[in-house]
């Protein structure tokens, strides 16, 4: 076990710049649509894939996310 969370705030860092960098969101679906964006991008990098490949299978329903520890 880490001694510190320093990883998983580098995982939200790129979120919070854009919240930053646009003036936050102006409605929560836009958030939501943005978590979830970042969710299955995020998952897929760390089993290698691209964005593409995880929104292509996201849509042809056949992504499967890895349960969380």
């Amino acid at each position: 076990m880490p001694a510190t969370n320093n990883a998983r705030e580098r995982e939200i860092r790129p979120s919070v710049v854009f919240r930053k960098v646009t003036g936050g969101f102006r409605s929560d679906w836009g958030a939501q649509i943005h978590a979830g964006y970042r969710s299955v991008t995020g998952t897929a990098a760390l089993h290698g894939q691209t964005a593409l490949q995880s929104i292509s299978q996201l849509l042809a329903g056949t992504f499967t996310p890895t349960p969380s520890t």
